[in-house]
């Protein structure tokens, strides 16, 4: 939800990091962010969890990632 809402609101994510244990906004908020990007005009709750599900497990490799890490590729992968 934490990247989903900046991606919405066009901040930079390459600089963002998730936040455990943090809460933001509603979770009619959250929801509907999620109906938004999920892909599927009407999706079923098992399709829900399943884009959250892999939109976790890729996100959270990305923030591991030494290779999107900012501080490491510095400019050269810029938007990656």
């Amino acid at each position: 939800f934490q990247y989903l809402k900046r991606f919405d609101q066009g901040c930079d994510l390459d600089k963002f990091w998730y936040e455990a244990l943090s809460v933001e906004g509603s979770p009619a908020e959250c929801l509907q962010l999620f109906l938004l990007h999920c892909g599927v005009v009407d999706p079923s709750w098992a399709e829900l969890r399943n884009f959250t599900w892999f939109l976790n497990i890729q996100l959270r490799d990305c923030e591991a990632s030494v290779f999107c890490n900012p501080d490491f590729v510095q400019d050269t992968l810029n938007g990656f």
